[in-house]
């Protein structure tokens, strides 16, 4: 910036300095229009990068909610999602690059994570260094603050817990020493405290991180442990586990009315050099939506096959409501017990048997359309007492029902009895009696959804693991999933329980009194 004394007093040189200024200024004009419109060209291309990825996501999620959304794989799904989401974050780095917005004009995110209040606070201050008043050098007062949160980490930090134990003799006698007893373990000798071993547990079973991975994450921290190392823990915790496991399916067996499902369990089979396929089967209790004062839980239970035995076996003595799909093992059981024992069938399953062919049958359209009717229904009366659902679905359901079985019978003879239309509608037919049975028990649901739920827990740690090392593994699995969902069901941190009763268990916690630990129960 030129000052009044710089200015030549010769009119020639003046006009001169004044032509220059105005070239350098109209370059400079020139180049902030060349900049603003590589700028805004920099931004279209970014608003439209951000706009394609977005619509992408849209069509993800139209995929997961649409009428095809049970043919889809949900892991899959989500992990095509985080990579959309991670290029369209990137996309918006790029954008406020070029572009960058001040805080007012920035939206906000409506799901930016909340900061629970338990969090320890670490307080910085970010101050001006001279407090003086730049117009007239007066003392500056602090008249308010601008104060923001963020998230952070530290990442896993290891310790070593050293416990010293005195030993005390007698000057008088020097026959008598003295020690405090040292505290039991789940692995005596070994080096873990029930807080690890909790940990691996989680994190293979709640998290799907295999004992390999585990054991390259503590590498990276220089504790050099074995996967075997790893896996003698997690055997030796399912060893203390097991009674709580079989203490939840006895638990089970006295409900009114369970859920069943199964689903398979790759076992490593080394005679053959191959795997075999097990079952890991799975009962579960949720009686909230119908007011239920128990607790809901779940136990699973391996098996080297899927044969109608074992359900049975499971069960033991239960009296009461199975809600299963249409494996014909159940039917067997439900045969040999009687009328101890009545089957719920599962409306979500025939209405599967229908979607592959609704975009080419107007009939499998149809009846979509009338059982969505039915959950319909159901959704006005979830909450409500056994009573006021069974009356409701007296009153609503009924009807639909039983014009739907009329649509079905009346279908079936008028198209090929080898088409899939009519294989699906046999499916349906076949187990009448036991799909319209909720229609007059308030406590039965409309489908399995609830068992369901909890298989795929299993499911996902079945793609990571990829198989169990023998059927002795499977079962183990079988243990500590079960503790590790009712902890889950009962929005109980599992770490948190895990090494409170692992501890217990190790102390000798009264095998008569192994109910008090049940996750149901636990308080922290």
């Amino acid at each position: 910036m030129l000052m009044q004394a710089d200015l030549p007093e010769d009119i020639d040189a003046l006009r001169a300095l004044v032509l220059e200024q105005s070239r350098m200024l109209a370059e400079e004009r020139a180049a902030s229009e060349v900049r603003l419109t590589e700028l805004v060209v920099a931004k279209g291309e970014a608003d439209a990068e951000i706009e394609r990825l977005q619509s992408i996501i849209d069509a993800f999620m139209r995929h997961r909610f649409g009428r095809r959304s049970e043919q889809l794989d949900a892991d899959q799904l989500q992990l095509g999602l985080e990579d959309v989401e991670i290029a369209l974050g990137h996309a918006r780095a790029a954008r406020d690059a070029v572009a960058p917005r001040s805080r007012s004009d920035q939206p906000r995110k409506t799901n930016r994570g909340s900061l629970p209040a338990h969090l320890e606070r670490i307080e910085q201050i970010v101050d001006i260094e001279e407090k003086v008043c730049p117009c007239c050098s007066g003392a500056l007062h602090q008249i308010g603050e601008d104060v923001a949160e963020r998230l952070d980490v530290v990442p896993t930090t290891f310790r070593v817990l050293v416990t010293r134990r005195p030993r005390y003799g007698c000057r008088s006698c020097e026959g008598a020493i003295v020690q405090a007893p040292a505290a039991a373990r789940i692995v005596e000798g070994g080096i873990p405290t029930e807080a690890l071993i909790a940990q691996v547990l989680v994190s293979k079973y709640a998290d799907h991180v295999p004992l390999y991975r585990q054991a390259q994450i503590y590498a990276r921290q220089d504790i050099k442990l074995d996967r075997s190392t790893l896996a003698d823990w997690v055997g030796r915790a399912a060893w203390y586990l097991r009674p709580l496991r079989d203490r939840t399916l006895e638990e089970l067996r006295r409900s009114e009315r369970l859920f069943a499902d199964e689903t398979t369990a790759p076992v490593l089979d080394p005679g053959r050099g191959r795997t075999k396929t097990g079952q890991l089967w799975a009962y579960a209790r949720d009686d909230r939506p119908w007011g239920g004062v128990g607790p809901p839980m779940v136990a699973y239970v391996y098996a080297a096959d899927r044969k109608a035995e074992r359900p049975d076996t499971h069960l033991g003595d239960f009296a009461g409501i199975l809600q299963v799909d249409g494996y014909g093992g159940y039917t067997a059981l439900a045969k040999r017990r009687g009328q101890q024992l009545s089957l719920a069938f599962c409306w979500s399953h025939v209405r599967r048997k229908f979607y592959d062919l609704a975009a080419s049958s107007p009939v499998a359209t149809e009846i979509l359309r009338r059982i969505a009717m039915l959950y319909a229904i159901e959704d006005e009366v979830r909450g409500y007492s056994a009573e006021q659902r069974r009356i409701q679905r007296v009153e609503c359901s009924r009807i639909i029902v039983a014009d739907l079985r009329l649509y079905l019978d009346a279908r079936l003879r008028q198209i090929s009895a080898k088409s899939k239309l009519a294989e699906a509608i046999r499916y349906a037919t076949t187990r009448w009696d036991g799909l319209v049975r909720f229609i007059d028990d308030g406590r039965i649901e409309l489908d399995t959804n609830t068992v369901e739920r909890s298989i795929r827990p299993l499911a996902l740690n079945r793609k990571n693991a990829l198989f169990a090392g023998s059927d002795e593994g499977g079962d183990n699995w079988a243990v500590i999933a079960t503790l590790i969902e009712n902890c889950k069901l009962g929005g109980i941190n599992p770490h948190d329980w895990l090494n409170q009763t692992l501890t217990a268990l190790a102390n000798g916690y009264p095998a008569n009194r192994v109910h008090e630990l049940m996750p149901w129960i636990y308080v922290g």
